[in-house]
Formats: C-alpha cells, sequence, structure tokens
C-alpha cells in the first residue's frame, strides 16, 4: 500500500530541489531521512518535512494499527514541479527594468513498503504467494 505526501508553493526554484530530490528517490525512509539530515541545502529541510508526513500519511492509511518501523517503506516516487511564479522588477541602467522571477515548486512523494501485508493483498486481489498457501 502506498501513501502520498504533497508540498505544494515551496519559495525555492525546482532546480534546485530536484538536486536533493535525486539523492534520496528509490532509498528506504531511514536512509533517505539521514541523507536528508546531513545534508547542507536549504532543500534538505523541506523535503525531511514531506518524507515524514509521507510516512504518517501512511500509518493513518492502514488504521494507525501498523508502526511504520516494522515494515521496509521506501520511496517509490519522488518528483518536483515548477509552481506558479512571482514576478517582480528591478530597476536597470538608463531608466529600464529587469524582471525577476522568484521560481516556486510542488514536490510529491510517494512511500510504499517493499513486503506486502495482507490488507494489501487483500486490497488488490492478488494471489498469495506460492510459498502461503495452506495444503
Amino acid at each position: 500500500m502506498e501513501a502520498v505526501a504533497k508540498l505544494k508553493n515551496c519559495p525555492m526554484s525546482p532546480r534546485k530541489m530536484r538536486l536533493v530530490v535525486d539523492n534520496i528517490r528509490g532509498k528506504d525512509v531511514e536512509e533517505a531521512l539521514n541523507i536528508l539530515k546531513f545534508t547542507k541545502k536549504e532543500a534538505a529541510s523541506w523535503l525531511e518535512k514531506v518524507v515524514v508526513s509521507a510516512i504518517s500519511n501512511w500509518e493513518n492509511k492502514n488504521g494507525n494499527t501498523v508502526d511504520a518501523d516494522d515494515h521496509s517503506l521506501f520511496i517509490k516516487t519522488a518528483f518536483v514541479d515548477g509552481g506558479t511564479m512571482l514576478k517582480r522588477f528591478r530597476p536597470a541602467p538608463h531608466g529600464r527594468a529587469h524582471r525577476i522571477r522568484k521560481r516556486t515548486n510542488h514536490v510529491t512523494i510517494i512511500v510504499e513498503n517493499r513486503i506486502p501485508t495482507a490488507a494489501d493483498q487483500q486490497d488488490t486481489g492478488a494471489p498469495v504467494a506460492a510459498g502461503d498457501e495452506e495444503e
């Protein structure tokens, strides 16, 4: 089962955010949080909050009876899209004006457990693994 967390209108350019998102894509959640904790970029602090939110969403989706530490959660999908741009003008020489574009971004993180639980198999209707069948 997967869970989604989104951060919208983060006041940072998407290019700067993608540098950090590329480091955590496909990693285990604990490993990703360690990477973000020791990364010296502002984007890491924003992403850490989103990953923690995705873990919490996964726990809530499973009815708060399942602890995320007991399952092997990983970051299935992580991507950054460009958000709205704030357009401002700055004075330039000879009475001209230069446009300043203050970029924002939207981050989406999807976490999933590597080992499907019994609830996952009931939801999807997937057959039980060969070793789990009763004879």
